[in-house]
């Protein structure tokens, strides 16, 4: 099981789709809520054509989070690939909503980091957040002009908790 050690940010612009090297779309669905771990169901594309006629390969994960600790900056987070049935018959069983969302993935400047960028749609449309990776939670990354407000650690800005109280729910955002 490996530390997963993130820091989470609002997007204020577009301008990083001018940065992406690639995308992804993503459905994924929450199965055992409320016990303070995750278990995630996602079926991705591996890749994001630029033909939209061509449906690209679906790859399915199973992914157990633990709890978040250091204030939302770090959990345990165990992973396996799983087969795209498994992860539709999954996926029925998900609660709540499904999460829909394209995954953009953008170079951090310093050839370390990769900033994953959400573009959320449905009953999330409107929410745009950037993750990244971190090897300690002292690391130092490159900040870009679209990066805004962190939410590292706001539970609101969870996945899991997006599929409870979606973005378009909120009163004051």
């Amino acid at each position: 099981m490996a530390l997963e050690i993130e820091r989470k940010f609002l997007v204020t612009s577009d301008a990083f789709k001018n940065e992406a090297t690639g995308s992804r779309r993503m459905i994924q669905g929450y199965l055992c809520p409320g016990s303070g771990k995750t278990v995630r169901v996602r079926l991705e594309s591996s890749s994001r054509p630029d033909d939209p006629s061509v449906m690209p390969d679906l790859i399915g994960h199973l992914t157990i989070k633990g709890p978040s600790a250091d204030g939302g900056l770090s959990r345990f987070e165990w992973e396996k690939e799983i087969s795209e049935d498994d992860a539709r018959a999954l996926l029925t069983l998900a609660e709540d909503s499904i999460i829909d969302k394209t995954r953009w993935l953008v170079p951090a400047g310093d050839g370390i980091h990769t900033w994953e960028v959400d573009e959320f749609y449905g009953d999330n449309a409107g929410l745009v957040v950037a993750e990244i990776e971190l090897g300690s939670p002292l690391e130092n990354f490159p900040r870009p002009s679209w990066l805004g407000a962190e939410v590292t650690g706001d539970h609101r800005y969870y996945n899991a908790r997006l599929v409870k109280v979606p973005y378009k729910d909120w009163g004051n955002k």
